[in-house]
């Protein structure tokens, strides 16, 4: 009777006790820190009651496990989804400084774990990870795609940043956000993060989506932000990083277009790299639709007319790389053997043209090649493949002087082992300095195409509606 008795106690300290753990872990929930700027962080998170929204930030240096002589910084709470959802940017943060912070009420008392980030150190040099479409829709698939991510920081230690190329969620559930939050804490606790909204984040056909993405996330987007997502830009290195939102209007509004020219325009960095989601040059299922041609007719003609290096998309949830185009061609470049920190790497030498990669899906969400997909993207592909037997996929970039190498690797579903399935490298030896755009003539441009715009937007949806249609009947 007395085994019984413990044995009843137990299992209410169990349940109880857990409970209560998860009570006092959900008052501060998804915690992220995400470029703001060159030079700043933006940190968000949720609560379950409204209060403040403080940050404490100090040097890593000088944290002794006390934040009493922390600097705070405020912000502001917003109602989502029946939470709090709580944003603070800090500017003016000093390069190659390790920082230790934690957010919360400090009226109340209520503090996050400590968590660290890293500033980029002005030597030039850049060292990060790329994953793109989760798209998980269960805790188990959701912790499958983080062993992708755990595979990459074991691969790239010195990684000082990660971007994710959308899709973070599949149904864009406030379950599916916190699995989300829950299962890549170990790598939002210690880098900066560079988020890229993805259809399956923010779409203005489903109103659940409306101002999600950007209440996910604290983004220096000025006026950039969007019922579909956001878009904005920030240096590293010598690299200048523009992220695009390819929801905006469906798929792209004449405002965010004049934003990107303006924007790759005055930039004098050596590496000029877009970070999107929907690919434009892809072997999956998606490429033939009638948003993706869109979208190429849209930025193409600008990527090339910006000499933009690289671009890095998901979406379609394979592996493919280009070569260097132009004009959607291959370009005459030269082709050299060097060392890379003691590698052997393929670089394209002063490459004209942009090199497009698809790193596939750090998720277990895989398709099959396309053959059908439209000319020429597998004649310019140096490499197309499906990643449905061989795991979740991810890519590692370094830069340093004249050299960007870019590593994929794909991780065992089974065994996690990772294994390298492309490498290439650029080489720039010479490096245009940026010429002021002419903002004024753009914002005004912008004005007067918006109508029209409108009405391509309007068109679109219908034709999608019309293919949904088609297809139920």
């Amino acid at each position: 009777m007395f085994r019984r008795f413990l044995c009843l106690l137990l299992c209410f300290s169990l349940v109880f006790g857990a409970s209560a753990v998860c009570a006092a872990a959900g008052e501060v929930s998804r915690v992220s820190c995400c470029v703001f700027g060159s030079d700043g962080r933006g940190f968000s998170w949720f609560t379950a009651e409204n209060g403040g929204s403080d940050v404490q930030l100090l040097k890593s240096d000088e944290f002794d496990g006390s934040f009493a002589s922390a600097a705070v910084f405020s912000g502001k709470a917003t109602r989502y989804r029946g939470r709090f959802s709580h944003h603070v940017s800090v500017t003016g943060l000093e390069p190659g400084t390790s920082y230790t912070y934690r957010v919360g009420d400090r009226a109340a008392g209520l503090w996050s774990a400590p968590r660290t980030f890293l500033t980029d150190d002005g030597d030039g040099t850049a060292a990060f990870l790329v994953l793109a479409d989760v798209q998980a829709g269960s805790p188990e698939n959701f912790a499958h795609a983080a062993k992708t991510m755990a595979a990459g920081l074991q691969t790239l230690p010195q990684a000082e940043f990660w971007v994710n190329l959308g899709d973070y969620v599949n149904d864009n559930t406030n379950d599916e956000w916190d699995w989300y939050f829950e299962s890549f804490a170990f790598a939002n606790d210690r880098l900066t993060h560079v988020p890229v909204a993805g259809n399956h984040d923010g779409n203005i056909t489903n109103k659940l989506n409306t101002f999600c993405f950007p209440s996910m996330f604290c983004l220096d987007t000025s006026a950039n932000r969007s019922l579909e997502g956001v878009y904005y830009s920030f240096d590293w290195g010598e690299l200048h990083f523009t992220v695009l939102n390819t929801n905006d209007m469906y798929p792209m509004s004449q405002a965010q277009r004049n934003w990107f020219v303006n924007d790759v325009t005055n930039s004098g960095a050596r590496w000029k790299v877009v970070l999107m989601h929907r690919a434009l040059y892809s072997a999956g299922k998606n490429i033939n639709k009638p948003d993706t041609v869109a979208l190429r007719g849209d930025l193409l003609p600008l990527f090339d007319k910006l000499d933009v290096d690289l671009v890095l998309s998901g979406h379609d949830h394979m592996y493919l790389r280009t070569a260097p185009l132009r004009g959607d061609r291959k370009t005459d470049v030269t082709r050299t053997e060097d060392t890379f920190r003691g590698e052997t790497v393929t670089f394209f030498k002063d490459a004209p043209g942009t090199v497009f990669a698809l790193p596939s899906t750090a998720g277990t969400k895989r398709y099959t090649v396309n053959e059908n997909a439209m000319p020429p993207i597998l004649s310019v592909a140096e490499t197309a493949f499906s990643t449905r037997d061989k795991g979740g996929c991810f890519a590692a970039i370094e830069t340093e002087g004249d050299k960007l190498v870019y590593k994929a690797y794909c991780v065992d579903d089974e065994t996690q082992a990772v294994t390298e399935v492309d490498r290439f490298g650029l080489m720039k030896t010479a490096v245009s300095e940026g010429t002021p755009a002419k903002r004024d003539a753009s914002l005004f441009s912008s004005f007067i195409a918006y109508p029209a715009n409108l009405l391509v937007a309007l068109a679109k949806l219908l034709v999608s509606y019309g293919r949904l249609l088609a297809h139920m009947l």
